[in-house]
């Protein structure tokens, strides 16, 4: 197989870490084992109940916004449960997708390239990550925005959902902000899209899980689980920083 003279370069500088010479080859299924292994590990923490709403480093909360609304229905009888069923909802619908989520990783790692390997194990502790999010952000998004929608349209108080009073606390705090006295107030329009909002926070959180896992695989020998993974990762132990 004739590489690349830069893909060349880097193989011999690994060649030179370990016992005996890493292949092209290894390189790549290394880090094909290990994108799949973090990616599956991850999905499969937010998949499982409580994945998103157990974890305080991924909980996806209502945008600063909609204070007003929390405020609000605080106020009323049972509003701090109507509060929080919408928050666990999120969640929920975050957790839902999760679980669909390893096979679009998976698919993107078949399409990754030589250069995309070496790239990937030279470069930074969440290059991996990087280029996770960088193949798969959109067809995540996708799969995860219709779920979040249907959790915020479904009604939380009489016949009014999460989505109808972000409509109504936006419209009217706009119409404020637009005004002549907004105006000299200096009132700033809130024109955020809450089921956007709350599906990028969601992913933000899986790939979160997503970098922590690869650190795994980087610094820890024990969470490289074959032998592949620690031939490949092991070349980088001792490869000066």
């Amino acid at each position: 197989m004739i590489i690349s003279a830069g893909c060349a370069e880097m193989l011999n500088v690994l060649q030179t870490a370990g016992p005996a010479p890493l292949t092209e080859d290894e390189v790549i299924n290394g880090l094909k084992e290990a994108l799949i292994t973090g990616a599956k590990n991850s999905a499969g923490i937010l998949g499982a109940e409580d994945g998103y709403f157990g974890d305080a480093t991924v909980k996806i909360l209502l945008p600063d916004e909609a204070k007003v609304i929390i405020d609000n229905l605080s106020k009323i009888p049972g509003g701090d449960k109507l509060v929080q069923d919408v928050v666990l909802r999120i969640n929920r619908a975050a957790e839902d997708a999760a679980k669909e989520a390893a096979p679009i990783f998976a698919n993107s790692v078949k399409q990754m390239t030589i250069r995309d390997a070496f790239n990937i194990l030279n470069g930074a502790d969440n290059a991996a990550t990087q280029y996770l999010r960088k193949t798969t952000y959109n067809e995540l998004y996708a799969l995860y925005k219709p779920k979040i929608s249907a959790s915020t349209e479904k009604k939380i108080a009489g016949s009014v959902s999460t989505k109808d009073s972000w409509v109504a606390l936006t419209g009217k705090w706009n119409i404020l902000a637009g005004s002549p006295a907004g105006k000299l107030t200096n009132l700033k329009p809130v024109n955020t899209d809450l089921d956007d909002y709350l599906t990028n926070k969601a992913l933000n959180g899986m790939f979160m899980k997503v970098e922590l896992e690869e650190l795994k695989i980087r610094k820890d020998v024990s969470a490289r689980i074959s032998p592949i993974l620690q031939r490949v990762f092991g070349s980088l132990d001792n490869k000066p920083k």
